[in-house]
């Protein structure tokens, strides 16, 4: 994971999910089923928001989804029912991440800070460093368990094909960073070490 800022929310936003969202909501107040979608047409908003990258795995991914961080079954247990369409509370998503996420309470990209986590070559895999707070260390790492970002097949098939972009070349050390920021940061402190991951 890395750090993410929340961005404004689109021009369209108040007007085409929330207005009509909370009317839902009203209109609808003992309702059991999932609230009405009127979110999902600002997926392209925030995958640009999130350059792309899934907010918890942390790579350009091919699909996204929109996340209510807060879960929507949470948000009608606690009647927070109104946020479930507040652009404050979507995040940018890997799909089969998301089915794990499902409604578990994890660490939120717009709390981590820069160096909490690190990849370890040639593994690939995700570890907390000693900057995490002792406050968030315990959630930061059940959220690692939880969504599989230390090394499940997933997020390892996504790694493994960033790193081989740039180990053939195709991709250079600032595009490794434009698309998987934490592989080229253990790239980078490979090189300084005198290691040259590239064929």
């Amino acid at each position: 994971m890395i750090p993410f800022t929340l961005q404004n929310e689109p021009a369209l936003f108040d007007a085409e999910c929330r207005t009509p969202g909370n009317a839902w909501l009203t209109a609808n107040p003992a309702y059991r089923e999932r609230p009405k979608d009127y979110w999902s047409k600002f997926k392209p908003d925030l995958q640009t928001a999130f350059n792309g990258m899934c907010g918890w795995c942390a790579m350009s991914i091919m699909s996204g989804q929109v996340d209510h961080f807060i879960p929507v079954a949470t948000l009608k247990r606690t009647g927070q029912d109104n946020l479930a369409y507040e652009w404050s509370n979507f995040r940018y998503i890997e799909p089969q991440i998301n089915q794990k996420k499902h409604s578990a309470a994890v660490l939120d990209p717009f709390v981590v800070q820069e160096g909490w986590f690190e990849i370890s070559l040639p593994s690939l895999q995700l570890l907390l460093t000693d900057k995490i707070p002792g406050s968030y260390r315990e959630l930061a790492s059940f959220t690692l368990g939880r969504l599989g970002l230390r090394d499940h097949e997933v997020v390892i098939r996504y790694r493994q094909g960033w790193f081989n972009l740039y180990r053939q070349n195709q991709l250079t050390l600032d595009g490794l960073r434009q698309r998987a920021p934490l592989i080229a940061d253990a790239v980078e402190r490979d090189l300084q070490d005198g290691k040259d991951w590239r064929l």
